[in-house]
């Protein structure tokens, strides 16, 4: 075949990592001059930006007055093990899985804490189970958005309003990106890291009054060490939900994840970022649809994300390889791109099927996006004439 001449144009900001992600645009070291290091995260100063990451976090995320929202250790996999390990058991569990992290959940609810009474709900990946048969009597444990297969629950229509169960939905690549209906939502989870492309390390943990209730009403039936603990004779720790963190967090991280809060409200909040991120997945989709090599891991386009897009060739030579073939073929285009120094780190996750994954979220350019699809084909048409 004719390998395709280097394009001219590239990314200015090269970097598509699906996690950490990238910083927001025109991000400088100079965004973190004040920090509160050196000083105790319990000072007045420190407990005084903490609690601003809480209610920036309420104001940019419209999350409702009587959800409480706290900082947790642990990034995204903390918040969603301290949720799980301090609330279920009281009911039987839906637990939905379509990707590796939804997988590792049920890993959790199974394998370590050892519920019986558990409905797992699962599909293969670019695939979503059937929303419409999940028991809502029973508490309900997804992810929004598939990290590692790029598919999304389409909205949150599906989702009893008289339940009996609690929700659990880890947000973490889509909050920021997607509008998520709180109302539906009992416990949410994220991590500053992927949408708001802000540092590693800590999570966030939202609950409803219903999911205080469900805390201040049940005591698990296995010990809880101090990290998951989140109340005390009985009643919420109330202070983890105004900046008194259980652990010690990092006051440069949190200042960061300030800049970047601040940073949505300047361009327009969530409204803003939700616009970016659906620009971008639309370039991807514009692309997709030329180009003969590659199609979407996700097979229904409703269920697509518009942050970590996964990507498959499908190219009939390519087809024709084993298994183990087509994974070094894929290796090889993100190996040419890195070499390039065009595109960074947009390999399909570890546990997922070989191809690409593109994040698309709100801290990258569409102009950037633009600007890699040409490299995307020179890779493919480069790595296919070394065959």
């Amino acid at each position: 075949m004719t390998v395709i001449i280097k394009p001219a144009l590239r990314p200015e900001n090269t970097h598509f990592s699906s996690g950490p992600c990238s910083k927001r645009p025109n991000w400088s070291l100079d965004a973190l001059k004040d920090a509160a290091l050196g000083r105790s995260h319990r000072s007045k100063l420190g407990k005084a930006k903490l609690a601003d990451a809480i209610e920036l976090t309420r104001e940019v995320l419209q999350i409702p007055a009587d959800y409480k929202i706290g900082i947790v250790p642990g990034s995204d996999t903390g918040a969603v093990e301290m949720a799980l390990w301090s609330m279920l058991g009281a009911r039987g569990v839906d637990m939905l899985a379509w990707e590796s992290f939804g997988a590792g959940w049920v890993t959790d609810v199974v394998k370590q804490l050892k519920l019986e009474n558990v409905t797992l709900r699962d599909a293969e990946y670019g695939q979503l189970p059937a929303l419409r048969h999940v028991n809502f009597d029973n508490d309900v444990v997804f992810t929004w958005n598939g990290t590692t297969s790029g598919v999304r629950v389409p909205n949150g229509d599906w989702i009893a309003d008289d339940r009996k169960g609690l929700t659990f939905c880890d947000a973490t690549s889509a909050v920021f990106a997607n509008d998520l209906p709180w109302d539906k939502l009992d416990v949410t989870t994220f991590s500053w890291q992927k949408v708001l492309g802000s540092e590693g390390a800590h999570g966030m943990l939202i609950l409803s009054p219903r999911a205080v209730e469900r805390l201040e009403s049940y005591t698990p039936a296995w010990p809880l060490p101090k990290i998951f603990r989140l109340t005390k004779g009985g009643k919420l720790i109330d202070a983890i939900f105004t900046g008194a963190t259980i652990n010690t967090p990092s006051m440069l991280a949190v200042e960061d994840y300030l800049d970047a809060l601040n940073w949505v409200k300047e361009i327009g909040g969530l409204d803003a970022m939700i616009d970016r991120a659906d620009r971008n997945a639309i370039e991807i989709a514009a692309w997709v649809a030329k180009a003969d090599w590659v199609d979407f891991l996700p097979e229904n386009a409703h269920n697509r994300s518009n942050t970590s897009i996964c990507l498959k060739v499908v190219d009939a030579d390519i087809l024709a390889l084993d298994a183990k073939a087509q994974a070094v073929f894929a290796k090889k285009i993100v190996a040419l791109l890195d070499a390039e120094e065009v595109a960074y780190d947009i390999g399909s996750y570890k546990d997922a099927p070989a191809g690409l994954r593109i994040w698309a979220g709100s801290t990258i350019e569409t102009s950037d996006i633009i600007a890699l699809t040409p490299w995307l084909d020179w890779a493919f048409s480069t790595a296919k004439a070394d065959l």
